[in-house]
């Protein structure tokens, strides 16, 4: 069984609930590192249950470079009024605004990809290839990798968080997702430039 001072050093680094890193540690053997990995996975099935609820309350958040020639408008949903006002959402939020300011994603995710812009890309893709003469079985593995390089760069849910470049953007969702017990969904985001 876990000491106290591992449950206290776990619930502090992850902020998962007492329960759930009770048992973490227990199935950890108190191996905190572990335990970590137990909750992230953990973490990642409660999301996963929670993406289908409904979300009706959020937040409109804002951020503007201090230059004054980039600002960004969010639309952030979660499903409690309770869960908006809360400062992990509205840090959350904050985050997002940050790094959509940093890297100026143009599509929320894959499925807002509009079928004209990924028959462009793809054709644009099929002749880069075509040129280069190589065997289509090739040919297909080339133009996969180069879609889902331009997914990463122009999805924000695809892309690395500036931060932290070992996690997505979606991971960061998720992780919230589980730490507030919600689902929470980026709506709309607005990036304006005077560049």
């Amino acid at each position: 069984m876990a000491n106290i001072e591992q449950l206290k050093q776990l619930r502090e680094e992850t902020s998962a609930p007492v329960k759930e890193c009770m048992k973490a540690l227990e199935e950890a053997k108190g191996d905190i590192p572990k335990a970590k990995e137990i909750l992230k996975k953990l973490g990642k099935i409660l999301a996963e249950k929670k993406v289908e609820r409904e979300v009706k309350e959020g937040i409109i958040d804002s951020y503007l470079h201090p230059n004054k020639k980039v600002g960004v408008v969010l639309e952030l949903r979660c499903e409690s009024d309770f869960v908006a006002k809360s400062k992990d959402f509205q840090n959350l939020s904050h985050e997002l605004c940050l790094h959509i300011t940093a890297t100026n994603p143009c599509f929320i995710s894959e499925q807002d990809i509009p079928e004209e812009v990924k028959g462009k890309e793809r054709a644009m893709y099929a002749e880069q290839v075509a040129e280069a003469g190589k065997d289509q079985k090739i040919a297909d593995q080339i133009i996969e990798g180069k879609w889902a390089k331009y997914k990463q760069e122009t999805c924000l849910l695809e892309q690395s968080w500036v931060k932290d470049d070992s996690k997505k953007i979606k991971e960061l969702i998720t992780e919230a997702i589980a730490k507030l017990g919600e689902n929470i969904v980026v709506r709309d985001f607005k990036r304006l430039s005077i560049r």
